[in-house]
């Protein structure tokens, strides 16, 4: 028995140095951790369970039946997150550099397939040359296994993508299809093809940092919702992140005890909207002292900056956040903006996650550039998420909300539940210079007379009681009041109970 005991020992011990000491070292040489050492900072001490050790690929051809290494570059497996289930995958790249072979994939696909019917989710931290060449289609087709499972996954159990090494090829999609990808300054790289393919198709020299590195695709493509410094500080933001989400789309979103009291008003608010209507805000500022301890995780910070979303706490429950920020392009509505929001929307719907929105939009943003790209499209896509969640939706106009962008913003004529105006709302279908200029045109040539018109328009439409007599606001509140508000209003929705006509699927305009 003895002798039985020590040669397990060793064949961990062997399935746990990887690719070996050196090419472990050559991992920390470039400021990467070893996908053991990932694990380890991930998950709370001493609760990871290993599966598939030993399993090693079963490829025979180009000499690879010589090279067999226990794990075959990927560590797969289940623990905990503050006393929370969670499910990994961590790809090792000083095994065959964290390629994929058809062993490698069955590893990922058993802790994908658990994590559905456990309920529980699942955590990639992807590091991966690719496919392994060695093994032709049979890795293609683990790939595809794994892309079928993702999409099974999706709207089940969150599924999070951290990027902390190179993903070329198949290796993206992947990520691409699971909720977040978050990316580690540069030592992370995400594209379809590399540096050299690019240079010999279409003859540009780029950089793999500046085609495919973590600040492109967080600030330009919008492909990554976050990057962070160095391995670490990416691990503890997951586990930060992991707290404010439920472990499925069978519960709701986790409960945290608060000392933040619910009916707490924050009188600095009164004085936030500058008496000038041209004059930006931070809509941070607003966030931060509504929610619970001003503690915000801002997803897609470095990208479409009119928007903001992210995750909070009100009275110790965690809610989406939505908001113009009237800082970048004054609020405006565009392309990157209605599709950065409107994903967001949708993963709050299919995990049961209240959302908040705070409104300050002068409408959509105007052009050719948005035209041709689809800006009807891409608005749309926003105006669908709100319309068809069925989630607690609270609504809190600060400022501006005119036209198309107004219906947009989870008004209550898309299902908004509890739709609040603070006293400086302004709600109509355009500024009142704007439409003074189309309605009186014949007395564009009267400075005086249009004056009066714009004074007219703007004591009619240009505050929140017009909406408010029609009932398309509930209340008309105190600035320092929003908290108290939007906390009492969530509270009294925690019942809510309302479903979508049956269908297969809707037809979101893609």
């Amino acid at each position: 028995m003895h002798e039985i005991i020590q040669k397990l020992e060793q064949k961990r011990a062997a399935a746990r140095l990887g690719g070996g000491a050196k090419r472990i070292e050559t991992q920390h040489s470039k400021g990467k951790l070893s996908a053991r050492e990932r694990i380890e900072l991930l998950f709370d001490a001493g609760s990871f369970e290993e599966w598939d050790m030993f399993v090693e690929h079963r490829c025979e051809d180009f000499g690879m039946g010589e090279q067999r290494i226990p794990g075959d570059g990927v560590v797969t497996g289940y623990g905990t997150i503050n006393g929370r289930p969670m499910f990994v995958f961590s790809q090792d790249f000083t095994v065959f550099g964290g390629s994929l072979s058809e062993s490698h994939a069955k590893k990922i696909l058993k802790v994908m397939e658990k994590a559905v019917q456990v309920g529980a989710p699942v955590i990639g931290l992807n590091d991966s040359g690719g496919a392994r060449i060695q093994e032709g289609v049979a890795s293609l087709a683990g790939y595809a296994d794994v892309f079928l499972q993702n999409v099974l996954a999706s709207g089940v159990v969150p599924q999070i993508s951290l990027v902390m090494g190179p993903c070329a090829g198949g290796a993206v999609y992947s990520p691409a299809m699971t909720d977040f990808i978050f990316m580690v300054k540069d030592s992370s790289y995400m594209f379809v093809t590399g540096p050299d393919v690019v240079k010999t198709v279409t003859h540009e020299t780029v950089t793999q940092e500046q085609l495919g590195g973590a600040m492109t695709h967080a600030q330009k493509s919008g492909v990554a919702d976050g990057a962070f410094e160095n391995d670490v500080d990416a691990l503890l933001q997951l586990r930060r992140l992991m707290d404010f989400l439920p472990l499925s789309n069978k519960e709701k979103p986790p409960v945290f005890a608060s000392i933040d009291p619910p009916d707490r008003d924050d009188y600095s608010l009164d004085t936030l909207i500058p008496d000038n209507p041209n004059k930006p805000y931070d809509m941070k500022e607003l966030i931060l002292k509504v929610v619970d301890e001003g503690d915000f995780f801002e997803i897609g910070e470095h990208f479409a900056k009119n928007m903001i979303i992210g995750f909070a706490r009100m009275e110790g429950t965690t809610v989406g956040i939505v908001a113009n920020q009237p800082m970048v392009l004054a609020g405006c509505l565009d392309i990157d903006s209605s599709r950065k929001a409107a994903r967001f929307v949708r993963f709050c719907d299919c995990f049961n996650i209240p959302i908040v929105t705070f409104v300050d939009v002068p409408g959509f943003l105007p052009g050719t550039n948005q035209e041709f790209n689809g800006i009807i499209k891409h608005g749309a896509k926003l105006l669908f998420a709100y319309a068809e969640a069925t989630v607690p939706k609270v609504t809190v106009i600060t400022r501006k909300a005119y036209g198309g962008a107004y219906d947009v913003m989870s008004s209550k004529h898309i299902r908004g539940d509890v739709n609040f105006a603070w006293p400086t709302a302004e709600i109509a279908v355009m500024g009142a210079k704007g439409a003074v200029e189309i309605i009186f045109r014949q007395d564009i040539g009267d400075p005086a007379k249009i004056a009066e018109r714009t004074k007219e328009y703007e004591s009619r439409f240009a505050n929140p009681f017009r909406a408010a007599n029609l009932g398309f606001i509930d209340d008309v509140i105190m600035p320092h009041g929003t908290r108290r508000r939007v906390c009492r209003s969530l509270a009294m929705l925690k019942t809510k109970d309302m479903k979508n006509p049956w269908k297969k699927h809707d037809n979101i305009p893609l």
